[in-house]
């Protein structure tokens, strides 16, 4: 068996054709995330520490060690900030930091704020910012969403809609609403400010990623057989095809085939004209749109 380095790479979105690989994480890389302006790249790995990177030279900038595998990782809006949260293992608790993004870039590790997760609330899987900044949105492994106030950090709101792990977070275009995926083999979607359940897409397997189509009123699910159980099961009955549902009707209308693995992520381009998917087979695969997608009208 051949191991693999632990690394980032950046692909151009028209070609897939490999622009750069940041190297520096000795564990497996769990998060990225790239600022608004596209200067600066955060990673999180399992080697417990978060890397910030020269986006153009692909160069590190500094690094934080922390106590325990670093989970989700994102840029607040304005680009001032870092937010990380760390798992709860090696008797640790999980964690959430939010840390000045120019402090860090000098080498200053200090959090502004550092939110302890109680152990009956368990481990933060997916989080990102809120709208303006104002608070944080995290996923538990135990399928609870919450929104904290990163001015306090208290928590503001807890819905228990889940009942399996929270895999992703996305936002709508607006961040008006988003979409959750899920272990328990749904898609959820939210309303953003008070976090209630507004649409549910169903599937017979485990979900790892889903997108809000920024053009129409579609969603996109990843996932699949669970990856240990991949070796063992034919692609058919895997259930590897990214599925698309209607946003207002819950309706499945079309797979897309192509990944012989559990898909792990998936994002609309921002022209809404195309996918791109990534899959535990080590591929990521660009999908445009044929004609016929733009015709088609949902029969309710």
């Amino acid at each position: 068996m051949i191991r693999r380095p632990p690394r980032s790479t950046l692909f151009p979105y028209t070609t897939l054709f490999r622009s750069g690989t940041l190297v520096k994480h000795t564990g497996t890389v769990w998060c990225i995330d790239v600022n608004w302006d596209t200067t600066k790249v955060i990673t999180g790995a399992a080697d417990n520490s978060i890397v910030l990177w020269d986006c153009k030279t692909g160069t590190p900038i500094s690094s934080v060690e922390t106590k325990n595998a670093v989970r989700t990782c994102g840029f607040s809006y304005s680009g001032r900030m870092v937010m990380y949260s760390t798992d709860n293992t090696m008797k640790q608790d999980c964690e959430i930091h939010i840390v000045d993004a120019n402090d860090m870039a000098s080498g200053d590790q200090e959090a502004i704020l550092r939110i302890t997760i109680d152990k009956n609330m368990s481990k933060v899987t997916s989080a990102f910012w809120g709208p303006l900044d104002k608070y944080i949105i995290t996923g538990h492994e135990n399928g609870n969403l919450m929104q904290w106030d990163i001015n306090t950090g208290k928590n503001i709101t807890c819905v228990s809609e889940h009942t399996k792990s929270i895999n992703d977070l996305q936002f709508y275009k607006d961040q008006s609403m988003f979409i959750t995926a899920s272990k328990d083999t749904t898609a959820k979607l939210f309303d953003t400010a008070t976090l209630g359940h507004l649409k549910t897409y169903t599937t017979e397997r485990p979900v790892n990623s889903a997108a809000i189509s920024p053009i129409r009123d579609h969603v996109i699910l990843g996932g699949g057989q669970e990856a240990r159980d991949v070796t063992t099961t034919s692609t058919r009955a895997g259930k590897f095809e990214a599925r698309l549902f209607h946003l207002v009707f819950e309706e499945e209308f079309a797979r897309v085939k192509g990944h012989f693995g559990p898909i792990n992520s998936v994002a609309f381009h921002p022209d809404g004209k195309s996918y791109a998917s990534g899959g535990e087979d080590g591929y990521v695969r660009l999908h445009v749109f044929d004609p016929q997608y733009f015709d088609f009208q949902f029969e309710c």
